[in-house]
């Protein structure tokens, strides 16, 4: 991975997009616009979990946001959680690191576009294995931390990322523990990169079934999904065209174009 700057941080006063981990705000814009951009986007974040998930399955979302999952998650057993206690969640007050369920509870969890907020990943993936059923799956969606993704957060100074941690320390936090918000978008590299690493860190616990880079300037010009920014509608035909060549240039040029990535994961143990 080819890393401009091997660390950037940006507070939340030098963020330059909107609405900034406002939920009821997005679930609002969302509801009243109907951005045919966004909508495309998040069908095209959540369609493809669904050929992993049975109809009788029963799952969770964690870190859930604004609950876009239920529009586009055909299981009907899917319940959401987040650690905030927004009234559009099943279950509030939750952290993905220890989430108090039951052992062995779920057939899937969803984790989309929150692991690199997570201070922790090393106790989330122990979390999930102990939830999930034998052979569940940890269904994920999160940031790819591409030259294009680097720049673009430069430019517009949200979030930020470090690639000098140590994943896998359970005693630094990779993100701040007291904002919930706070991201370090090099965290899905650092733990699925080094196919080596990821197998002694985690391979007792999880195999990988199912990954795949994608998107590019169809987030782009997404508008944002929870932050907001500039962008330029485009009809259903157009949207199509960019994401098709979205998929060639990733294809191609995985480390440079790929801003996001997929990822299921089978429990093992």
């Amino acid at each position: 991975m080819f890393k401009i700057l091997n660390k950037i941080k940006f507070s939340q006063k030098e963020n330059r997009m909107k609405s900034i981990a406002n939920t009821e705000s997005a679930i609002e814009i969302f509801n009243t616009r109907k951005s045919k951009n966004l909508q495309f986007l998040l069908k095209q974040r959540f369609n493809w979990m669904n050929k992993f998930i049975n109809d009788d399955d029963v799952g969770i979302e964690v870190g859930s946001g604004a609950g876009f999952a239920k529009f586009y998650i055909k299981n009907k057993n899917l319940k959401l959680t987040d650690l905030s206690f927004d009234n559009h969640l099943d279950f509030g007050g939750i952290d993905a690191q220890s989430t108090n369920f039951e052992d062995n509870s779920f057939n899937y969890v969803i984790a989309s576009n929150m692991i690199h907020h997570i201070p922790y990943p090393i106790k989330f993936f122990r979390e999930m294995n102990r939830i999930l059923k034998k052979n569940g799956k940890l269904i994920i969606f999160d940031a790819h931390c591409s030259v294009l993704l680097q720049i673009t957060t430069i430019l517009m100074k949200h979030e930020g990322f470090d690639f000098t941690l140590d994943v896998w320390d359970g005693k630094v936090a990779k993100s701040d523990e007291k904002n919930p918000w706070d991201g370090n978008i090099a965290v899905s590299n650092l733990i699925f990169d080094d196919k080596i690493n990821f197998n002694n860190k985690l391979g007792k616990l999880f195999s990988i079934e199912y990954e795949k880079l994608t998107e590019c300037f169809i987030f782009l010009n997404s508008g944002g999904v929870t932050s907001k920014t500039f962008y330029i509608p485009l009809p259903n035909f157009l949207l199509k065209l960019v994401n098709a060549l979205d998929n060639l240039l990733v294809k191609i040029f995985p480390n440079i174009f790929g801003m996001g990535k997929r990822i299921v994961l089978r429990k093992i143990n």
